[in-house]
């Protein structure tokens, strides 16, 4: 055990720790003097909580979670249609458990649980390449009814994040080059087809997604990050007054406890998925690089731990964690500059949430066990008679 304690990266955890201390920085700005005052108390409650998370998985052996993934992965369904039907609407989406007066969010514990899935599924495939009906379709299928599940609770941007995890795993798992190229276009041909008809055929397209689709909520986001001359000034509020405190940060910002509209709380959300914005309006352009740069570290850091594994399932789990943050961080920060429609995605490890951060440190912590375990040898992982055999093709199904 103390052998496994000292190989845990230490760069990896100061870089967590750097990130909890800006966390609760940003949070007791943002709600010093406020209704939410406390809440970066809250913060450093569920950062104890969280980091006691990845100990405990960083020297649990993370090949025992992927070879029960499949339990877990139906498992986790089943409390996605639950929340579906029962659970608590917040912010527009129908997604939230609430427990001795604790709310949760399943939809954010599914990523975790979808990404040791589908490393379950290509550690089977023996480093063959994917063939496209027996391979590709049901891994996407694996992916496409939870996120089909999370878009009916309009939770645009946790169903997002299950497609990001789907493409980065479908690549690093051999996907064939042509099969690649044709989702490409045909993904990409779909996106711009759907900008460009929103753009010019906006009455029709918003007609569509209101009464054929029922998704009312998507309409202000699409039309704040496509056509913003048409959105209204409320749609349009967050956004608007983010890129300004963004640009009034400056290169060194405003000062701490000294943004201007972060102080007049004229951005909602500033604690959750609009915290960069007050990052970027007290410490400027330098105080978000700085943030970026730690996001960086970690990234590469992940990246050094799925080189050194020679464990199957490893590279996987870290191509999956990887593709998670790097959409979670990409999405919430282009929102509030204008790249991306504004969906509620946290910023990792920096916005408040119990839910989102204590899934990201037990991502961190199976990251950690791949570590210390991917350096041993490799074992095969046994087949799972209970699995649906749709996620595991035929082996005379021709591709």
């Amino acid at each position: 055990m103390l052998q496994k304690i000292r190989k845990i990266d230490g760069v990896l955890v100061i870089v967590l720790l750097l990130l909890m201390c800006v966390s609760i920085l940003a949070l007791y700005s943002v709600t010093h003097g406020r209704k939410q005052d406390g809440m970066h108390l809250d913060m450093l409650v569920f950062y104890g909580l969280g980091f006691a998370v990845f100990f405990v998985l960083a020297l649990f052996d993370y090949r025992l979670l992927v070879r029960y993934a499949p339990y877990f992965y139906l498992l986790g369904l089943m409390i996605l249609v639950f929340v579906s039907l029962f659970g608590k609407t917040k912010n527009g989406a129908k997604g939230w458990i609430e427990i001795a007066g604790l709310t949760f969010q399943p939809a954010e514990l599914f990523k975790l649980l979808l990404i040791l899935f589908l490393a379950w599924i290509l550690v089977k495939k023996d480093r063959e390449s994917l063939r496209f009906w027996r391979d590709c379709v049901p891994i996407g299928l694996a992916a496409l009814l939870p996120f089909a599940i999370v878009i009916l609770q309009n939770d645009l941007g946790n169903a997002l994040s299950y497609l990001v995890i789907l493409v980065g795993l479908l690549w690093v798992g051999k996907i064939r080059f042509s099969h690649a190229l044709i989702g490409f276009l045909l993904v990409g041909g779909l996106v711009l087809a759907f900008i460009l008809s929103y753009i010019n055929y906006h009455d029709a397209t918003v007609s569509f997604i209101k009464n054929t689709l029922g998704r009312d909520h998507f309409i202000a986001r699409f039309d704040t990050w496509l056509v913003p001359e048409q959105a209204s000034s409320d749609d349009s509020y967050q956004v608007r007054n983010a890129k300004m405190a963004i640009a009034s940060g400056g290169m060194s910002g405003e000062g701490y406890l000294e943004g201007s509209t972060v102080q007049s709380n004229r951005v909602p959300y500033m604690y959750s998925d609009s915290i960069f914005v007050a990052i970027a309006e007290e410490f400027g352009f330098l105080g978000a690089a700085v943030l970026l740069l730690l996001f960086f570290i970690l990234i590469h850091r992940l990246v050094l731990i799925a080189l050194a594994s020679r464990d199957r399932a490893g590279p996987f789990l870290i191509i999956g964690i990887t593709a998670m943050l790097l959409y979670q961080i990409l999405e919430n920060i282009g929102a509030y500059i204008g790249l991306m429609p504004l969906t509620g995605i946290t910023l990792p490890f920096i916005s408040f949430g119990g839910t989102s951060l204590i899934i990201n440190m037990a991502s961190m912590g199976i990251a950690m066990s791949v570590l210390l375990y991917g350096q041993e040898v490799e074992e095969e992982l046994p087949v799972l008679p209970a699995l649906p055999a749709i996620f595991t093709g035929s082996r005379s199904a021709r591709g």
